[in-house]
């Protein structure tokens, strides 16, 4: 039974989020404690995080950005604010999805489990002995590191992920419809603006162990990873 941490201001809204999840036979369990959420998720060990932005004490972000010390596990935003910015603050704070408020709860329900059967279920694709490797960059699984040049960086499920199929096919070019329905089962319900945030998140840790513009753009497509780059590739 997979574990659900609702970290929700609004009492209302949790516990209606929070009935909807066990009907589909979730273990839900309700923040006690708006000071302590990261120890109320230590002792929980959830298996994903809902997660309000406005909340007393610290933020979403905070809180977030704190759980990203401790695990990998997806983390979907909920909030009323609906402008672009604060979406790209919530994948950029370690996010995996985000939610506008008022939402169907049947949405809801889709994002869960959409992102569950990502991370554990049929979708899983994080293969504890899987290492892949082009043009000097080594992709680890077990540890969701990215190594170049004796250098290495920490990823999030998602960059992995996106690193990932852009690796498997390493100097083509891999559509952004692709790269969505990769990362999120229910793409339709995914902002492209979301891909754009976590390919450009990708690219600055990239930057980081030596790998200078290796993911470029290709206008009105998508995206290619290019571990050699050539004189004539697109840039």
């Amino acid at each position: 039974m997979y574990r659900i941490y609702i970290i929700e201001d609004e009492h209302k809204i949790a516990d209606m989020l929070a009935r909807h999840l066990e009907r589909y036979g979730y273990q839900v369990h309700i923040a006690q404690d708006l000071r302590q959420v990261k120890s109320e998720f230590l002792e929980i060990r959830p298996h994903l995080v809902i997660l309000d932005i406005n909340l007393p004490y610290y933020d979403g972000f905070y809180w977030c950005r704190q759980i990203r010390t401790v695990s990998s596990v997806p983390v979907i935003y909920i909030s009323a604010r609906s402008d672009d910015m604060d979406q790209v603050r919530a994948i950029e704070n370690g996010g995996d999805d985000y939610l506008v408020k008022p939402f169907s709860l049947d949405v809801a329900l889709a994002k869960v489990h959409s992102q569950l059967r990502r991370a554990y279920g049929e979708y899983a694709s994080l293969s504890i002995t899987e290492v892949q490797a082009a043009g000097g960059l080594l992709l680890d699984a077990s540890r969701l590191v990215a190594e170049h040049a004796g250098r290495s960086v920490q990823l999030t499920r998602n960059e992995f992920l996106l690193l990932r199929l852009l690796l498997q096919q390493a100097g083509k070019v891999v559509s952004r419809s692709a790269l969505l329905e990769a990362l999120w089962e229910d793409s339709q319900y995914v902002d492209d603006n979301t891909l754009t945030v976590n390919v450009a998140r990708l690219r600055q840790k990239l930057e980081g162990i030596g790998l200078q513009q290796a993911i470029e753009t290709v206008r009105g497509y998508g995206y290619r990873l290019q571990t050699e780059r050539q004189d004539n590739e697109i840039r």
